[in-house]
């Protein structure tokens, strides 16, 4: 027999299997929780979630347990001077001309590369085909590492989001993760190492020779950041590339709209964001006492971002919980910013410093699978897993290939 759960515990197996009664549940009788198993207070409203990520009172420190063990100290971790100088230093690579000169080949080459195993029709699995593969072959490719690597890096990144995921502290997990570390740092040192001394075009060049103020990254701070880029890059595109078209393959309406007009994709994944976000939560820590709905949050306390929860939250959205790419309180605009009005990258002075490499990244994806796959529909009853990070583990879809006219 079952131990009865209450309705707003997030580790609960209702949970895990549809956490949106629970995240209603949280936002409307208890909007600020204290959960005794994993000793940190739950925020699940659009107000709150907003507010931790933009008032300084909110710091990252809570990263030093979080993510410090396995990458070491990143760039989510630093404030003030530090973290604006890692920002400048990191930022280029991954906007502009840098982003279209150096990623997009890429992009189109892994895609395309893919695509081409299953572009002739029937049955194909696009998460495990497609979707888990794209991302982290794409973040390799761009480091001028070796492409027969890609299988490597893809069980590291698999063990890094395993870590990062452990809520319960498994034993097994966070040693998995540790031994992931030392393997990432003995394959990388000595590459930057390399970089330093002969640079090319590479990413892995331009984080091993980028200056600001006559600073530098060292050696294992650009390590970290290519564990924290696995993990971050890898995770967010690909369930996000999942969901958006799990998204779309349940409402051919909405995929007629995209497949019309591409420049819709954006549109598309900025829905997704807000409606079925690849990490569901995020962590911070309060630095003084904080009044939140519901109560006060000490200082130094762990407080879990629900951004799932706050992205359905009634008080900021009509009709939460409808897939909608055309949502006119969306600013699709403002979407890819620190000024967003969802919060599926994060707000505020640590908003994802790669969500221009997501939305392209998703852009060529989609465009490149529209191109080659036509009437896709399921193949059996997809649904996402996963609590700290949610998407269909498996997509099987069945479709004709365009090239059939």
């Amino acid at each position: 027999m079952r131990t009865p759960v209450a309705v707003t515990d997030i580790l609960s197996p209702e949970c895990l299997e549809d956490p949106a009664e629970v995240w209603a549940a949280l936002r409307e009788t208890e909007p600020l929780a204290f959960h005794e198993g994993l000793n940190a207070y739950v925020i699940s409203r659009y107000a709150d979630v907003e507010r931790a990520f933009k008032d300084p009172v909110f710091t990252s420190d809570n990263y030093a347990w979080q993510l410090e063990p396995v990458h070491g100290r990143t760039i989510v971790q630093m404030s003030g001077r530090e973290h604006a100088l890692h920002r400048r230093l990191i930022s280029p690579a991954f906007r502009g001309n840098e982003l279209t000169a150096r990623f997009v080949p890429v992009m189109h080459r892994n895609a395309t590369r893919l695509i081409d195993v299953f572009r002739y029709g029937g049955e194909v699995d696009l998460v495990d085909g497609f979707t888990t593969r794209y991302p982290i072959d794409v973040i390799v490719d761009a480091l001028g590492l070796p492409a027969a690597d890609h299988a490597l890096f893809h069980r590291w990144y698999t063990s890094l989001m395993a870590s990062l995921a452990n809520l319960v502290q498994d034993p097994a997990v966070a040693a998995a993760g540790l031994r992931t570390r030392d393997e990432l740092a003995a394959y990388l040192l000595p590459l930057i190492a390399e970089r330093r001394a002969a640079p090319g075009d590479d990413l892995m060049s331009v984080l091993c020779t980028a200056e600001i103020e006559g600073e530098r990254m060292t050696a294992q701070q650009i390590k970290a950041f290519v564990s924290l880029l696995l993990l971050a890059g890898g995770e967010t595109t690909d369930k996000a590339l999942a969901n958006m078209m799990l998204n779309l393959i349940r409402d051919p309406a909405q995929m007629a709209l995209v497949r019309a007009d591409r420049t819709l994709i954006g549109h598309a994944l900025a829905e997704t964001l807000r409606h079925s976000p690849p990490v569901q939560m995020i962590m911070r820590q309060p630095a003084a006492d904080v009044e939140l709905s519901g109560g006060t949050v000490p200082a130094g306390a762990t407080v879990i971002c629900l951004i799932a929860a706050a992205n359905r939250d009634p008080r900021r959205y009509t009709d939460p919980d409808r897939f909608d790419l055309t949502r006119p309180d969306l600013d699709v605009t403002r979407a890819y910013t620190a000024a967003a009005d969802h919060t599926g990258f994060a707000l505020g002075r640590h908003f994802c410093v790669g969500a221009l490499l997501a939305r392209t990244e998703v852009e060529v994806a989609t465009n490149a699978l529209l191109d080659a796959m036509a009437d896709i529909e399921p193949a059996g009853t997809p649904s996402p897993q996963g609590l700290f990070t949610r998407a269909p583990a498996s997509l099987r879809v069945r479709f004709r290939p365009v090239a059939d006219g």
